[in-house]
């Protein structure tokens, strides 16, 4: 059931998206289901644009007749729609199960507003207890990055058919099996102190909402605490 939540989670995102003006689109699964919301909007008269996050969200979007404005930027993001692969109490996300955590941060950053759309088996009271945390690394020093950052958890090199896996930026990433996390925000800092290392999937403090659904139906939490029942 939950590829039927996360299309419930990304078609209540519709209600958040302004008449017309510029949107930040994820990448992976539940962002892919949202792209096709949003192509069924710009169909039916929505003069809505986007950002791409990277080149797969890019070519599903233009499919679907969304406009998608030059990578270089920069933006006026009315509002970002992506997913997470981990939703702590305090609304922290683990990004980057999709290999564009990278790419998602800039354009988070650079939204008014970031709206998170998942299914309830991404909710964890800390984040790590499911997921590792993704490290987007550069191929130059990459056995010195994964062996400075074995220091925080068994380390591994992300593959991809056999072979390792390549960013649409030409790095590689390395995913930190880290157990449940004490202090997301230090651990974010630490890790990108390490020379090499981009960027993580940490995004502490980046969501302004985020959309559950589940067998309940559809949540819709806020980073004020509050929780709305749609």
């Amino acid at each position: 059931m939950s590829e039927e939540h996360k299309r419930q989670a990304a078609a209540a995102a519709l209600g958040f998206l302004p008449e017309r003006g510029v949107i930040g689109l994820g990448t992976g699964s539940t962002a892919t289901l949202f792209i096709q919301e949003l192509g069924r909007a710009v169909a039916a008269g929505r003069k809505l644009v986007a950002v791409s996050t990277s080149e797969r969200t890019r070519h599903l979007a233009e499919e679907l007749g969304i406009e998608v404005l030059p990578d270089a930027g920069p933006w006026s993001i009315d509002v970002c729609i992506d997913g997470a692969d981990e939703v702590s109490s305090a609304l922290d996300l683990i990004k980057g199960g999709g290999g564009g955590h990278l790419r998602e941060k800039i354009v988070n950053y650079a939204a008014r507003q970031n709206i998170i759309v998942v299914d309830d088996s991404k909710l964890s009271a800390r984040l790590g207890e499911r997921r590792p945390v993704p490290v987007e690394v550069l191929p130059f020093g990459l056995g010195a990055a994964r062996e400075r950052l074995g220091r925080c958890g068994k380390v591994s090199l992300r593959e991809a058919g056999g072979h390792p896996f390549v960013t649409d930026s030409g790095n590689r990433i390395l995913d930190v099996h880290t157990g449940p996390i004490a202090d997301p925000a230090a651990l974010d800092r630490e890790l990108r102190s390490i020379p090499g290392v981009l960027e993580t999937g940490l995004f502490i403090g980046r969501a302004d909402v985020v959309i559950v659904a589940g067998q309940g139906g559809v949540r819709v939490l806020r980073r004020d605490g509050a929780s709305v029942a749609r």
